[in-house]
């Protein structure tokens, strides 16, 4: 165990630190993950979030942190409705294939079909 001691509450402050780390190549998201018990997946996403920021400071005209939310979110509900269209249409093509085979099978059963 190192001798750091237990961080309570992840402030920007400290991920931000721990994010430029990772990108200075000091540590990795393993060794984070492992110091500070935390899982791969919530560095992963302090990551993630810093590459984003870091790619609105690069603008001409950057956006505040209202438009960058909408934006997220507008994404997050388009993907969703993919998703969502992708589940009802494999459903739809489910159904009607189980109901086309359970049909023939239930006619060949009752001998109607050689």
């Amino acid at each position: 165990m190192s001798n750091e001691p237990t961080v309570k509450r992840w402030t920007a402050k400290r991920k931000a630190a721990v994010v430029m780390d990772i990108f200075k190549g000091k540590t990795t998201v393993a060794e984070v993950a492992r110091q500070h018990d935390l899982t791969v997946s919530e560095v992963e996403s302090w990551i993630e979030e810093a590459q984003r920021n870091m790619e609105n400071g690069f603008r001409a005209r950057p956006k505040d942190i209202r438009e960058q939310y909408e934006s997220e979110l507008r994404e997050t509900k388009e993907a969703l409705g993919e998703a969502h269209l992708q589940i009802y249409a494999l459903k739809k093509f489910k159904l009607c294939d189980v109901n086309y085979f359970g049909r023939l099978a239930t006619i060949k059963m009752a001998g109607w079909v050689g």
